[in-house]
């Protein structure tokens, strides 16, 4: 079951919603779950919260398909390694977000077209890289969201190094694993509260 924020006016509480996910085909032909309502707004999040609403500094750019989406926060922390990545999205995403750090290297790129087909037929909401993606042409045409901070084609490292779910920071925001995340044109929030 995955799970819509709607802004209420006691700011004290983190205001979630349930939600019954549709089922769709995907390129597979495997159902999966994909979020049918729009998720809220970062501006209006911003306007309920203020600053307890945690706001990533970092100027990201909108690389797919799906411009805004939100969902609970998976992380992974690898430098230029994206073996533990790859395995992430291979399981059921359930309308949840992966948040990956690299530490900001551009050097190699984390994920490509096929990576975020895999995640987006999965059920992944979006994913999040603070380096570098690929395929940038492709993935604008993949129903998942993915910012990142820049391209490079270069693929990156296969040693399957990294670590899953410990809280990862930049941006002046600590993103830990179970958050609640929501990325849209304005920018990449996480909701103040404990998961």
């Amino acid at each position: 079951m995955g799970e819509i924020l709607s802004c209420t006016k006691d700011v004290t509480s983190i205001a979630v919603a349930s939600w019954e996910p549709a089922r769709s085909a995907t390129s597979t032909g495997r159902e999966t779950a994909v979020m049918t309502e729009k998720p809220v707004s970062t501006a209006d999040l911003y306007d309920e919260y203020g600053d307890r609403l945690l706001v990533c500094d970092l100027q990201f750019a909108q690389y797919g398909g799906r411009r805004a989406f939100q969902g609970r926060i998976v992380t992974v922390l690898s430098y230029e390694d994206n073996v533990v990545l790859k395995q992430v999205i291979a399981e059921p995403g359930d309308g949840r977000v992966v948040v990956v750090d690299t530490q900001g290297s551009l050097r190699v790129a984390m994920l490509g077209d096929n990576m975020a087909r895999k995640a987006a037929d999965n059920g992944w909401a979006g994913i999040v890289v603070n380096g570098a993606v690929r395929d940038a042409a492709a993935l604008r045409s993949l129903p998942i969201g993915v910012k990142a901070l820049g391209i490079n084609p270069r693929r990156s490292l296969k040693q399957g190094t990294g670590d899953l779910n410990v809280p990862v920071a930049f941006g002046g925001v600590i993103f830990h694993p179970g958050a609640m995340l929501v990325s849209d044109d304005d920018g990449i929030a996480v909701l103040p509260g404990r998961p």
